[in-house]
Parts: structure tokens; sequence; C-alpha cells
């Protein structure tokens, strides 16, 4: 029952309502919100095994009309959606531009194709439950829609398109050692700011002839970045172009800290760390999942202030917003990546599905999108001094796939530990599929014997 053609420049589209975005549809006099916690949502409706998806599916078609700002003529042109949940196809100008199925990290397109004078016209079709759905079956309320921020951004001659900071101190904590990696396009140099409150550590320029650039750089007695005291440097880098203009600038803050597990205990910079921790999800009794900031400030407040140290954010990647203030404030973060089959694993367990059917267990036509997840999460947030630990996601029993993904933490973060407390279901790779062992609702009698 979806308009098929909205995307079309020449579609009519005065019955079209407004809509509020970023903003859930189910909010906005669309539909109903849905709370269900094990169970999928269509459970009960239709009687769909993975990777199907029910064919009665809420569709949401958007439109936005906008001009190419003055100056971005002769520049690449992108559009980043943060979040849409569950998936969305894209047009510019009525032709085709690409999809995407990952409710919780952003998704970009390259618009410069497709652009033209004047008046552009995007369109976008969201569809509430997807094959990915499966792997979505987070406990909270079932909402869809384009949730997170949409902005366009333009790509100047010289453009930093990844930042990697990797912060490490020697055995005595004296001495600190900061590789920044870069990747780039264009020809020029990149002017770099190494600071501390006021105080100016490193200046230099370095020149930009490749497409990837490292620099190293020492500090000796770095002030250590913890919960308690959280320490941040601030990295500043001038891309200049070959006229000696500044054509772009960006601000990262590093913090120095060694997470590690010595003789089977956590050690933050060389101290036994508890974890006084909760699980959290994006949600506002306002707006949903659409991130404030002003409330999101006000949680990690209370939190600091009820001796809260950590959180993890349950069960997917969050807004970039949450990680940059847990960096400022001071909390240890447990930093999960999207993933939570519940519904099907626990249901495979009652008898009402093959333990075959569980998603993704040992299925190998999911674990190129398990993959590009976990890519996905580190990727966007590797940069965060706050996050401790990776979580390869949340109650989605075991199997190989869930092993190759701890892998895949592994392989692009030597430095941080990865958890998942699914292995207590699924032992066949308890020994490999996590760093640390835990248990979620354990009983008192259960927790004494597993102490003995």
């Amino acid at each position: 029952n979806r308009p098929v053609d909205f995307f079309k420049e020449d579609f009519d589209l005065s019955d079209f309502k407004k809509i509020q975005v970023p903003g859930h549809i189910q909010l906005q006099g669309y539909g109903k919100p849905q709370y269900v916690n094990v169970q999928y949502p269509w459970e009960g409706k239709e009687d769909i095994v993975p990777p199907s998806i029910p064919s009665k599916n809420p569709v949401g078609s958007y439109v936005k009309y906008f001009d190419v700002p003055v100056g971005w003529e002769y520049k690449s042109v992108y559009v980043s959606f943060q979040g849409v949940e569950s998936a969305m196809a894209l047009w510019c100008n009525g032709t085709y531009v690409g999809y995407s199925e990952d409710s919780f990290t952003p998704s970009e397109f390259d618009l410069t194709p497709y652009l033209q004078d004047g008046e552009n016209k995007l369109a976008v079709q969201v569809f509430k439950w997807t094959a990915s759905s499966w792997c979505e079956d987070q406990d909270f309320f079932r909402f869809s829609g384009i949730f997170r921020d949409v902005y366009l951004y333009a790509v100047p001659e010289i453009h930093l398109w990844d930042l990697k900071v990797v912060s490490t101190l020697s055995n005595d904590f004296k001495t600190g050692e900061m590789q920044v990696d870069l990747k780039t396009s264009g020809i020029g140099s990149v002017h770099f700011i190494f600071e501390y409150g006021d105080k100016v550590l490193n200046d230099g320029v370095v020149s930009i002839t490749k497409e990837e650039t490292s620099v190293r750089n020492t500090v000796i007695s770095p002030k250590l970045w913890s919960a308690e005291e959280p320490n941040l440097y601030k990295l500043k880098l001038e891309l200049i172009n070959k006229n000696d203009e500044i054509v772009e600038v960006v601000s990262q803050n590093v913090g120095f800290r060694r997470f590690e597990i010595v003789d089977g205990i956590m050690m933050l910079n060389g101290k036994r760390i508890v974890f006084k921790g909760v699980n959290r999800h994006e949600f506002s009794g306002n707006v949903g999942r659409v991130p404030v900031r002003e409330e999101i400030i006000k949680d990690i407040i209370v939190m600091k202030q009820h001796n809260i140290n950590a959180i993890r954010t349950s069960h997917y990647p969050n807004d970039s917003l949450i990680y940059e203030l847990c960096d400022i404030y001071g909390l240890y973060m447990i930093a999960e990546n999207n993933l939570e089959s519940h519904g099907i694993w626990e249901a495979a367990a009652r008898g009402l599905f093959s333990y075959d059917e569980i998603v993704p267990n040992d299925n190998l036509l999911w674990k190129p999108m398990m993959l590009d997840r976990v890519n996905s999460c580190y990727q966007k947030n590797k940069n965060h001094p706050a996050i401790l630990i990776w979580s390869t996601g949340n109650e989605s029993y075991g199997g190989s796939v869930l092993q190759a993904r701890c892998d895949k933490f592994h392989e692009l973060d030597p430095n941080r530990l990865v958890h998942y407390e699914g292995v207590t279901w699924d032992e066949r790779y308890q020994e490999t599929a996590t760093d640390m062992y835990s248990q979620m609702y354990t009983p008192v009698e259960g927790i004494k014997k597993f102490l003995k």
C-alpha cells in the first residue's frame, strides 16, 4: 500500500503530512508504540522463520527538499543518516542512491552525481522490519523511522576520511605514546596541535602525499584518564591545501589509560577496578530513542551522584554524543554491538524452532552481516578512552559466528577486551569467545554455587 513512485520528481505530494525528523513514526500519530521483551513483535500474527519478514510491514515515505549551500558547487556532497530504524532506501532527484539495513549505526551516501542546480528532492523509504530484525530483538519499545540526526556535508579538496588515535602507556605509567593514523584524500599538509588545557605540548606540520599518514608523539608523565579523574588531552588537526589555506579542521579528545586483566583481576592504570555499572537504553520519556543532549547529561550527572561508574550501551551502538560525554565526565563503557536474537533461541529451547534456525549460531548466511556490524561499532567509536570493553551482543546464544565476531573485535583492536555473556548458554566457545566470564540474573544460591 505504500506510494511506490513517491521518489519521482513529478509525483504529487499534496496529501503528504509533515513529520518531525529526528523522530519516531509511532510517536507522531502513525501506528502505535509496541513494547515486547523476548518475543518478536510479529508473533501471533504471522508464522515465519529466519530470514523471512512479515508481509504486513509498516513503511514510512519521507521527502525533503533542499538547495545545495553556496560554495559547495565544486565539492563532493554527502548525506549522513545517524540512525534509521530499521532499514532505508534512498533516492535523490528521482534516481536510486542506495540502501542500508542497520538501525543503530550511521549510513552515509555520496549525493554528488545526483545533485542539480536549485532545488533538490531527497526521498527515503523506511521499512520497519527486515531480515535484520531477527537480530534486533532487543528488550525495548519497538518504533520505526529516522530517529537520529540527518545532515549534509561537503568534502574539500583535502579531506580526512578516517582518524585513528591509539594511546599506550609504559609499564611504569610514566611515559605515554600516542599514534595517530590518518586516511586522507588530496595533496597538501596537516598541522598537528597537541594540547593539555592551555599548554601546547606539540606543534608540527606533516606533508600529505599519500592516502595514509602516521604520526607518533611521546608524553612524559601523562595525566591518566579514569572515571574519577577523566583527564583529557586535545588533538587538533588542520588540513592545509597547496595555497596554504586551511580547508578542514578536526578536533579529537585523547585519554591515556591502560585496561587489562592481570592474574584474573581487572586493572586500570595498574590498580584493581570494580565496575559499579548499569545497563542503559537510549530513551527519553518525551521522544523515545531520539537523542536529547540535555537529558543525556542529566542521566550522566545522576549516575555520577549515585556512585555509578560504568554503563553498558545495551544493546546497540548509541548516538555518538554519549561516548563523547562519557569521555568528558568520566564513565567506563562497555560498548555493545547491535545484536540480540533472544526471541528465537529462547523459543528453540522450548522446541518451537530447531537449533539450526537460531540467529546467528553456526549459520554462515548471517556471518557477513555480523562482521559488518562489529566493524561499524568499532570504527564509529574507536577513539573514545571511556570504552574499556567491546561487547559482541546480548542474549544471542552462541556458535561459530559469535566466535568470529569476537575474533574480529580483537583483530581491529588488540588494546581492548571483548565480552559476551551468552557463552553461559552455549559452552562450545566459552574459552575463546569472551575475555571474561559473566552471568545475568543469577540468584544468590547460583552465585554461591559458582564461587564454590
